[in-house]
């Protein structure tokens, strides 16, 4: 089990130009996640969703506030530092399953073992693959494998660190339902077994009922959902 974990987002904006003129995604946003917490983030498509998971993690720069991981705050790293941090605390889903092609699941799974300098790699990332129910897969690559299995080995990627947070972006997005169904169970049964904070963005309503915590992204700020 994690030990006590936050992610803390303090007066978050994030605005673009474009021809003269300003857009504005996030605006003055305050979140706090704590250790273990399930938070779905709804939202219509183009509302910034996936922008505000990209400032939570680090991916991107917010234009004015900060985010702070675990007390750590985001804004006064460089890339180097936010990338360290990411291998160190956190694990992704994304929808397009973001496999490296030239890796089988195996080595996919190992990737961020390797990066967090964790030891017996390759046994903790088997265990990962058998937890997701894929070993006979194991060393096939993304383009042998379906899109549920594709994303099955994201999962087994995802959780094999240990992270304190997960960050998953539209996980069943690009399966059908039958498929999907099956993946969401996945994520939340071994998001339970490990104790770690997951952040879920989604337009599925269902799905997000699922989890602890539910808010809407509108207009660039938070709602909460009944």
């Amino acid at each position: 089990m994690q030990t006590p974990f936050s992610v803390e987002a303090t007066n978050l904006c994030k605005h673009v130009t474009s021809n003269d003129i300003r857009l504005d995604i996030i605006i003055d946003l305050n979140l706090q996640v704590s250790h273990a917490e399930s938070l779905a983030i709804l939202g219509s498509s183009g509302s910034g969703k996936s922008t505000l998971l990209s400032l939570l993690a680090g991916l991107d720069r917010p234009s004015s506030g900060d985010v702070r991981i675990n007390g750590i705050s985001l804004g006064e790293l460089d890339e180097d530092g936010r990338a360290f941090i990411r291998s160190q605390y956190m694990g992704f889903v994304f929808q397009s399953f973001q496999l490296l092609p030239s890796l089988n699941a195996l080595e996919n799974v190992m990737l961020p073992l390797q990066l967090k300098g964790i030891k017996n790699a390759e046994r903790l990332a088997r265990e990962a693959i058998a937890k997701v129910g894929l070993t006979e897969r194991i060393r096939h690559y993304p383009t042998q494998l379906s899109g549920g299995e594709q994303q099955r080995i994201a999962i087994a990627r995802a959780f094999a660190p240990n992270p304190n947070i997960l960050f998953a972006d539209e996980p069943t997005g690009n399966l059908d339902g039958g498929t999907g169904k099956k993946i969401i169970d996945l994520l939340f049964d071994m998001n339970a077994n490990s104790g770690t904070a997951l952040i879920l963005v989604t337009h599925d309503m269902d799905l997000a009922h699922r989890c602890q915590r539910v808010l809407k992204l509108n207009q660039g700020h938070l709602e909460a959902v009944n």
